[in-house]
Protein backbone atom coordinates (compact mmCIF):
# COMPACT_ATOMS: atom_id res chain seq x y z
CA UNK A 1 0.00 0.00 0.00
CA UNK A 2 1.30 3.36 -1.07
CA UNK A 3 1.07 6.71 0.58
CA UNK A 4 -1.09 7.36 -2.55
CA UNK A 5 -4.40 5.90 -0.62
CA UNK A 6 -3.82 7.10 2.96
CA UNK A 7 -8.26 5.88 3.82
CA UNK A 8 -6.94 2.45 3.36
CA UNK A 9 -4.83 -0.14 5.26
CA UNK A 10 -4.39 -3.63 4.55
CA UNK A 11 -6.40 -2.87 1.26
CA UNK A 12 -9.78 -2.43 3.38
CA UNK A 13 -11.49 1.03 4.31
CA UNK A 14 -10.10 2.70 7.41
CA UNK A 15 -12.60 1.90 10.26
CA UNK A 16 -13.77 5.31 11.45
CA UNK A 17 -15.23 6.39 8.34
CA UNK A 18 -18.91 6.34 6.63
CA UNK A 19 -18.70 4.78 2.90
CA UNK A 20 -17.19 6.82 0.77
CA UNK A 21 -15.98 9.08 3.07
CA UNK A 22 -12.28 10.00 3.26
CA UNK A 23 -10.31 11.21 6.34
CA UNK A 24 -9.38 14.39 7.06
CA UNK A 25 -7.32 12.56 9.62
CA UNK A 26 -5.65 8.68 8.60
CA UNK A 27 -3.44 6.70 10.70
CA UNK A 28 -2.26 3.57 9.40
CA UNK A 29 -0.85 0.38 10.72
CA UNK A 30 0.90 2.80 13.55
CA UNK A 31 2.27 1.36 16.45
CA UNK A 32 5.09 3.38 19.02
CA UNK A 33 7.39 1.87 21.59
CA UNK A 34 9.70 3.08 24.01
CA UNK A 35 12.35 -0.06 24.18
CA UNK A 36 10.23 -2.57 25.08
CA UNK A 37 6.95 -0.82 26.68
CA UNK A 38 4.57 -0.86 23.10
CA UNK A 39 2.17 2.30 23.93
CA UNK A 40 0.54 1.92 20.66
CA UNK A 41 0.06 -1.13 18.47
CA UNK A 42 -0.45 -1.42 14.46
CA UNK A 43 -3.37 1.03 15.21
CA UNK A 44 -5.65 2.15 11.94
CA UNK A 45 -8.35 4.31 11.68
CA UNK A 46 -9.50 7.33 9.59
CA UNK A 47 -11.71 10.34 11.12
CA UNK A 48 -13.75 12.77 9.04
CA UNK A 49 -15.63 16.17 9.83
CA UNK A 50 -17.32 16.55 13.24
CA UNK A 51 -16.55 15.70 16.55
CA UNK A 52 -14.94 12.24 16.81
CA UNK A 53 -14.12 11.17 21.15
CA UNK A 54 -11.15 9.10 21.53
CA UNK A 55 -12.27 6.42 24.23
CA UNK A 56 -10.58 4.64 26.59
CA UNK A 57 -9.21 3.74 29.93
CA UNK A 58 -6.01 5.50 31.39
CA UNK A 59 -3.15 4.43 30.25
CA UNK A 60 -4.69 2.49 27.16
CA UNK A 61 -2.18 4.81 24.89
CA UNK A 62 -4.77 8.00 23.77
CA UNK A 63 -2.66 11.07 25.03
CA UNK A 64 0.05 9.13 22.47
CA UNK A 65 -2.14 8.82 19.95
CA UNK A 66 -2.80 12.44 19.89
CA UNK A 67 0.90 13.61 20.45
CA UNK A 68 1.10 11.53 17.03
CA UNK A 69 -1.60 13.26 15.15
CA UNK A 70 -0.08 16.66 16.48
CA UNK A 71 3.09 15.94 15.05
CA UNK A 72 5.07 15.66 18.65
CA UNK A 73 5.77 12.58 18.60
CA UNK A 74 7.19 10.09 14.89
CA UNK A 75 5.56 6.78 14.47
CA UNK A 76 7.97 3.64 15.72
CA UNK A 77 5.57 2.16 12.33
CA UNK A 78 2.95 3.07 10.28
CA UNK A 79 2.11 6.77 8.75
CA UNK A 80 0.33 9.08 10.21
CA UNK A 81 -1.28 11.98 7.60
CA UNK A 82 -3.77 14.65 8.26
CA UNK A 83 -5.02 16.32 4.53
CA UNK A 84 -3.30 13.91 3.01
CA UNK A 85 -0.02 15.01 4.02
CA UNK A 86 2.38 13.78 6.49
CA UNK A 87 2.14 14.95 9.50
CA UNK A 88 5.77 15.17 11.08
CA UNK A 89 8.33 17.84 10.28
CA UNK A 90 5.83 19.53 8.15
CA UNK A 91 5.34 23.11 9.45
CA UNK A 92 2.78 23.49 6.58
CA UNK A 93 0.16 21.34 8.30
CA UNK A 94 1.01 22.77 12.06
CA UNK A 95 -0.40 25.49 11.00
CA UNK A 96 -4.11 23.49 10.23
CA UNK A 97 -3.95 21.69 14.00
CA UNK A 98 -4.75 23.22 17.23
CA UNK A 99 -3.62 20.79 19.91
CA UNK A 100 -4.45 21.11 23.77
CA UNK A 101 -2.44 18.78 25.91
CA UNK A 102 -3.48 17.12 29.00
CA UNK A 103 -0.27 18.25 30.24
CA UNK A 104 0.01 21.61 31.56
CA UNK A 105 2.69 23.41 29.45
CA UNK A 106 1.69 27.41 30.95
CA UNK A 107 3.70 30.39 31.79
CA UNK A 108 2.60 31.07 35.29
CA UNK A 109 3.74 34.59 35.35
CA UNK A 110 1.68 35.46 32.00
CA UNK A 111 -1.84 36.45 32.13
CA UNK A 112 -4.99 34.34 30.38
CA UNK A 113 -4.96 37.35 27.34
CA UNK A 114 -1.09 37.21 26.70
CA UNK A 115 -0.76 33.59 26.99
CA UNK A 116 -3.49 33.11 23.74
CA UNK A 117 -2.16 36.31 21.90
CA UNK A 118 1.85 34.56 22.33
CA UNK A 119 0.29 31.36 20.15
CA UNK A 120 -1.32 33.48 17.98
CA UNK A 121 1.89 35.22 17.07
CA UNK A 122 3.92 31.80 16.85
CA UNK A 123 1.28 30.84 14.29
CA UNK A 124 1.54 33.83 12.54
CA UNK A 125 -1.42 35.53 12.83
CA UNK A 126 -2.41 38.26 10.83
CA UNK A 127 -4.17 39.99 13.05
CA UNK A 128 -2.99 38.50 16.95
CA UNK A 129 -5.05 40.76 19.04
CA UNK A 130 -8.49 40.49 17.36
CA UNK A 131 -8.06 36.62 16.96
CA UNK A 132 -7.15 36.37 20.59
CA UNK A 133 -10.13 38.80 22.12
CA UNK A 134 -12.41 36.02 19.62
CA UNK A 135 -10.62 32.92 21.30
CA UNK A 136 -10.63 34.18 24.51
CA UNK A 137 -14.58 35.10 23.77
CA UNK A 138 -15.38 31.71 22.53
CA UNK A 139 -14.44 30.18 25.87
CA UNK A 140 -16.10 32.59 28.13
CA UNK A 141 -13.10 32.91 29.87
CA UNK A 142 -13.14 37.58 29.28
CA UNK A 143 -13.59 38.34 32.77
CA UNK A 144 -10.30 36.31 34.04
CA UNK A 145 -8.33 36.81 30.58
CA UNK A 146 -6.37 39.73 31.93
CA UNK A 147 -5.17 37.46 35.28
CA UNK A 148 -1.94 35.33 35.75
CA UNK A 149 -2.13 31.88 35.01
CA UNK A 150 -0.61 30.76 38.15
CA UNK A 151 -4.05 32.28 39.80
CA UNK A 152 -6.23 29.79 37.40
CA UNK A 153 -8.27 26.99 38.52
CA UNK A 154 -7.91 23.46 36.93
CA UNK A 155 -11.04 24.42 35.23
CA UNK A 156 -10.02 27.83 33.76
CA UNK A 157 -6.75 26.43 32.51
CA UNK A 158 -8.32 24.03 30.82
CA UNK A 159 -10.33 26.57 28.98
CA UNK A 160 -7.31 28.89 28.50
CA UNK A 161 -5.59 26.22 26.43
CA UNK A 162 -8.66 25.27 24.23
CA UNK A 163 -8.49 29.56 23.52
CA UNK A 164 -4.76 28.73 22.73
CA UNK A 165 -5.84 25.43 20.48
CA UNK A 166 -8.24 27.86 18.74
CA UNK A 167 -6.68 31.31 18.18
CA UNK A 168 -5.17 30.72 14.80
CA UNK A 169 -8.80 29.00 13.86
CA UNK A 170 -6.86 25.53 12.59
CA UNK A 171 -9.35 23.31 10.66
CA UNK A 172 -8.29 20.15 13.00
CA UNK A 173 -8.49 20.55 16.93
CA UNK A 174 -6.98 17.67 19.00
CA UNK A 175 -8.15 18.25 23.12
CA UNK A 176 -6.99 15.71 25.27
CA UNK A 177 -9.22 15.28 28.28
CA UNK A 178 -10.40 19.03 28.15
CA UNK A 179 -13.22 18.32 30.86
CA UNK A 180 -10.71 16.94 33.46
CA UNK A 181 -11.54 19.57 36.31
CA UNK A 182 -13.70 21.80 34.95
CA UNK A 183 -16.71 22.64 37.17
CA UNK A 184 -21.01 21.61 35.85
CA UNK A 185 -21.29 25.11 33.89
CA UNK A 186 -17.39 25.34 32.17
CA UNK A 187 -18.51 21.61 31.09
CA UNK A 188 -21.48 22.71 29.61
CA UNK A 189 -20.21 25.23 27.92
CA UNK A 190 -16.80 23.56 26.43
CA UNK A 191 -19.46 20.39 25.68
CA UNK A 192 -21.36 23.52 23.64
CA UNK A 193 -18.44 24.62 22.01
CA UNK A 194 -17.40 21.17 21.10
CA UNK A 195 -20.50 20.83 19.35
CA UNK A 196 -20.82 23.69 17.74
CA UNK A 197 -17.10 23.37 15.91
CA UNK A 198 -18.26 20.12 14.84
CA UNK A 199 -21.43 21.66 12.95
CA UNK A 200 -19.38 24.26 11.40
CA UNK A 201 -17.20 21.61 9.23
CA UNK A 202 -14.19 21.61 11.98
CA UNK A 203 -12.33 17.95 12.47
CA UNK A 204 -12.18 17.85 16.35
CA UNK A 205 -11.15 14.88 18.04
CA UNK A 206 -11.39 14.37 21.96
CA UNK A 207 -9.92 12.02 24.38
CA UNK A 208 -11.91 11.02 27.55
CA UNK A 209 -12.47 8.00 29.79
CA UNK A 210 -15.49 8.86 30.75
CA UNK A 211 -18.69 7.62 28.43
CA UNK A 212 -21.17 9.76 29.61
CA UNK A 213 -19.20 12.52 28.29
CA UNK A 214 -18.42 11.98 25.14
CA UNK A 215 -21.68 10.72 24.53
CA UNK A 216 -22.82 14.65 24.97
CA UNK A 217 -20.07 15.56 22.24
CA UNK A 218 -19.49 12.90 19.94
CA UNK A 219 -21.50 10.56 17.92
CA UNK A 220 -18.21 8.97 16.26
CA UNK A 221 -15.95 7.25 18.63
CA UNK A 222 -12.71 5.22 18.54
CA UNK A 223 -12.35 2.94 21.78
CA UNK A 224 -8.81 2.10 22.49
CA UNK A 225 -7.77 -0.52 24.84
CA UNK A 226 -4.21 -1.28 25.76
CA UNK A 227 -2.83 0.62 22.76
CA UNK A 228 -4.93 -0.87 20.61
CA UNK A 229 -8.22 -0.61 18.50
CA UNK A 230 -11.04 -2.07 20.01
CA UNK A 231 -14.46 -0.65 18.02
CA UNK A 232 -15.21 2.02 15.99
CA UNK A 233 -18.05 4.12 14.53
CA UNK A 234 -21.75 5.69 15.64
CA UNK A 235 -21.81 6.03 18.99
CA UNK A 236 -25.21 4.33 18.99
CA UNK A 237 -24.11 1.20 17.56
CA UNK A 238 -20.96 0.76 19.77
CA UNK A 239 -23.12 1.52 23.07
CA UNK A 240 -25.88 -1.24 21.84
CA UNK A 241 -22.93 -3.98 21.58
CA UNK A 242 -21.99 -2.84 24.97
CA UNK A 243 -25.54 -3.32 26.10
CA UNK A 244 -25.52 -6.70 25.06
CA UNK A 245 -23.51 -8.13 27.20
CA UNK A 246 -24.59 -9.09 30.80
CA UNK A 247 -24.47 -6.42 33.70
CA UNK A 248 -23.55 -6.62 37.54
CA UNK A 249 -24.92 -4.57 39.50
CA UNK A 250 -24.90 -4.69 43.81
CA UNK A 251 -27.78 -4.24 46.05
CA UNK A 252 -27.59 -2.87 49.57
CA UNK A 253 -31.45 -3.29 51.30
CA UNK A 254 -33.50 -3.99 54.36
CA UNK A 255 -33.30 -7.45 53.81
CA UNK A 256 -31.40 -9.35 51.41
CA UNK A 257 -31.92 -12.70 51.39
CA UNK A 258 -36.03 -12.24 51.02
CA UNK A 259 -34.89 -10.31 48.21
CA UNK A 260 -32.50 -12.46 46.49
CA UNK A 261 -35.51 -14.78 46.69
CA UNK A 262 -37.86 -13.34 44.72
CA UNK A 263 -35.54 -12.01 42.33
CA UNK A 264 -34.33 -15.59 41.62
CA UNK A 265 -37.35 -16.10 40.48
CA UNK A 266 -37.86 -13.16 37.79
CA UNK A 267 -36.35 -13.84 33.92
CA UNK A 268 -34.22 -10.96 33.93
CA UNK A 269 -31.98 -12.18 36.78
CA UNK A 270 -29.42 -14.39 36.15
CA UNK A 271 -27.76 -14.81 39.03
CA UNK A 272 -27.76 -13.67 42.79
CA UNK A 273 -25.08 -14.19 45.39
CA UNK A 274 -24.47 -12.47 49.08
CA UNK A 275 -21.39 -10.90 50.31
CA UNK A 276 -19.97 -10.81 53.40
CA UNK A 277 -20.68 -6.97 54.25
CA UNK A 278 -24.81 -7.53 53.83
CA UNK A 279 -25.11 -6.72 49.94
CA UNK A 280 -25.72 -8.83 46.82
CA UNK A 281 -24.67 -9.04 43.52
CA UNK A 282 -27.19 -9.43 40.56
CA UNK A 283 -26.09 -10.48 37.15
CA UNK A 284 -28.54 -9.43 34.79
CA UNK A 285 -28.96 -9.60 30.53
CA UNK A 286 -31.30 -6.85 31.02
CA UNK A 287 -29.96 -3.54 33.26
CA UNK A 288 -32.78 -1.67 31.60
CA UNK A 289 -35.36 -4.12 32.58
CA UNK A 290 -34.27 -4.81 35.69
CA UNK A 291 -33.60 -1.58 36.67
CA UNK A 292 -37.16 -0.87 36.23
CA UNK A 293 -38.10 -4.23 37.74
CA UNK A 294 -36.36 -3.97 41.26
CA UNK A 295 -38.53 -1.11 42.95
CA UNK A 296 -41.66 -2.54 42.05
CA UNK A 297 -40.28 -5.95 43.63
CA UNK A 298 -38.93 -4.72 46.99
CA UNK A 299 -42.70 -3.00 47.30
CA UNK A 300 -44.19 -5.97 46.95
CA UNK A 301 -41.96 -7.83 49.05
CA UNK A 302 -41.90 -4.60 51.74
CA UNK A 303 -38.20 -4.57 51.72
CA UNK A 304 -36.59 -1.22 51.81
CA UNK A 305 -33.77 -0.45 48.62
CA UNK A 306 -30.78 1.66 50.03
CA UNK A 307 -28.11 1.20 47.06
CA UNK A 308 -27.75 0.32 43.56
CA UNK A 309 -24.73 0.47 42.26
CA UNK A 310 -23.22 -1.10 38.89
CA UNK A 311 -20.02 -2.42 39.61
CA UNK A 312 -19.09 -3.51 35.95
CA UNK A 313 -19.26 -0.04 34.41
CA UNK A 314 -15.83 1.12 33.92
CA UNK A 315 -13.97 1.39 30.64
CA UNK A 316 -11.95 -1.37 31.35
CA UNK A 317 -14.47 -3.54 31.87
CA UNK A 318 -16.55 -2.16 29.26
CA UNK A 319 -14.09 -2.30 26.85
CA UNK A 320 -12.36 -5.10 27.38
CA UNK A 321 -15.85 -7.15 26.72
CA UNK A 322 -15.49 -5.01 23.14
CA UNK A 323 -11.72 -6.36 22.67
CA UNK A 324 -13.27 -10.03 23.47
CA UNK A 325 -16.07 -9.57 21.42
Amino acid sequence: MTDAAPFTANGHALPGLAPGEEPVIALRNVAKWYGEVVAVSDVSFGIGPGVTGLLGPNGAGKSTILNLMAGLLAPSAGTVRILDRPVRGNPAIYREIGFASEHEQLYPSLRGREFVRLNAILQKVADPDAATERAIDLVDMQEAAGRALRGYSKGMRQRIKVAAALVHDPRVLLLDEPLNGTDPVQRASLTALMRRLGEAGKTVVVSSHVLSEVERFAHNILVIVNGKLAAAGDYRAIRERMDTRDHIVRIRCSDPRRLAAALVAEPVTTSVRMTGDGRMIVETPDARGFGLLLPEVARREGIRLYELQPVDESLASVFSYLVGK
